[in-house]
């Protein structure tokens, strides 16, 4: 089978909790789901263009598309679809799906619990070597974009590009500011609890910025092989020595010949996700075709200089003030030394989309309107009391999941 060459095809995967309608509460049922389906116990329901899929955990269902899908035009669409009948199909569970990157107060070390069927003895090793009773594992949920190479030039060109741009993803989709009840420090709480997921063998994550490497067997000795080399001492049977066990916030899977983007929480409703997506593919595309910069200067960059930046954007999201004017001229981005992350996205949304392109195109339209509005996690974190209660919270977290259920964005006043 020949490979998929750069942007030919998206892989394109969304991961949401099922809660309790009238609680909120986590629910773990995403098996039951399932078996209401199929009347067997499968860890895949195949639905046409778009599968449902299980997770680590018992109370998140995944949304994917089923094998490359050609063209992003209407995707939202049929995710929406997905989402509806999943909603209808827990009705009698008294249960919903409900959005955003991490619940507000679900207690992972009493609350996991992992699936427990196919693939089992996968998670059962993960648990038993990083304790997956944490937020980084039990408490998170988010958006992954899959982008296919089809040899080593294409994937220098693609990994240079999509290194360049992680660190700014958290400034257009953080949505995890509440955590254990509490207003968190950082703007994207599930990339701060993500990126320490794997501290007890700190190759399998790096810096989230995965290194400065451009060839297949680069990244084979630089990355696979002292993380397979590090894990080996914890996993005799050799369960976890996949490329899967990479835990960057781009992995490349040099086995299906693509590179999967992690870093991105999951919006409010699926017209917003694949906004984020847009815009994001777009960008990448005019990287690897070396619009502003050129592939060396995108090569050029290691990977502590960027986490720097990705540390401080998941912090404090859109209000991060960049002061690299290095790294901004990247973009092209006019500036007198520095930008705030926001002003960034404005400018790149405007250089990448025309003002018809945008009146005329609904995903465009609602990308437009969500960064002027800010990322959700900010406005999360307005529509919330300085100091709130489980029940403001639980109010919260029903108008997203009431925006899901509709399909439109959370606007609040103020």
């Amino acid at each position: 089978m020949s490979r998929l060459h750069l942007f030919e095809a998206y892989g394109i995967e969304l991961e949401y909790m099922i809660v309790d309608r009238d609680t909120f509460n986590i629910r773990p049922i995403t098996d039951k789901l399932f078996w209401d389906y199929a009347a067997a116990q499968v860890n895949e329901i195949d639905r046409g263009e778009i599968a449902w899929s299980n997770e680590l955990v018992l109370h998140v269902v995944e949304l994917k598309t089923n094998g490359p899908a050609k063209t992003l035009e209407g995707l939202h669409r049929l995710f929406q679809k997905e989402v509806l009948e999943i909603n209808r199909r827990l009705e009698p569970y008294n249960a919903c799906l409900m959005p955003g990157a991490m619940h507000p107060w679900m207690d992972p070390d009493t609350e996991t619990r992992l699936w427990p069927h196919e693939y089992n003895p996968i998670y059962e090793a993960y648990n038993r070597i990083f304790d997956c009773r944490g937020h980084g594992w039990a408490n998170l949920q988010s958006t992954h974009i899959n982008l296919p190479f089809a040899n080593d030039e294409e994937f220098e060109k693609l990994h240079a590009a999509i290194r360049i741009v992680l660190p700014i993803l958290p400034g257009l989709a953080a949505s995890s500011p509440v955590a254990g009840l509490k207003r968190q420090p950082f703007s994207d709480y599930r990339l701060e609890v993500y990126r320490s997921n794997s501290n007890r063998i700190p190759s399998v994550t790096g810096l989230v910025i995965p290194e400065a490497v451009f060839s297949r067997e680069e990244y084979d000795r630089h990355i696979f092989q002292r993380m397979y080399r590090d894990i080996a001492p914890h996993d005799p049977e050799n369960i976890l020595q996949d490329e899967w066990l990479n835990s960057r916030g781009a992995i490349a899977r040099f086995d299906r010949g693509s590179i999967e983007i992690r870093v991105l929480d999951i919006q409010e409703c699926t017209l917003a996700d694949l906004a984020v997506v847009r815009i994001i593919t777009d960008l990448l595309k005019a990287l690897v075709e070396e619009r502003w910069c050129s592939l060396d200067e995108q090569k050029s960059w290691n990977e502590e200089t960027l986490y720097h930046i990705f540390m401080n954007v998941i912090q404090d999201a859109e209000n991060t003030v960049i002061d690299d004017k290095s790294y901004l001229s990247l973009f092209d981005m006019p500036t007198k030394g520095k930008a705030d992350v926001g002003s960034l996205w404005r400018h790149i949304f405007e250089e990448l989309y025309s003002a018809d392109e945008v009146q005329n195109d609904r995903v465009l339209n609602c990308l437009d309107r969500m960064i002027t509005l800010g990322t959700l996690s900010g406005r999360i974190s307005r529509a919330l009391p300085s100091e709130f209660t489980r029940d403001d919270a639980r109010g919260v977290y029903e108008q997203l999941c009431n925006c899901l259920q509709e399909g439109k964005l959370f606007e609040i006043d103020g």
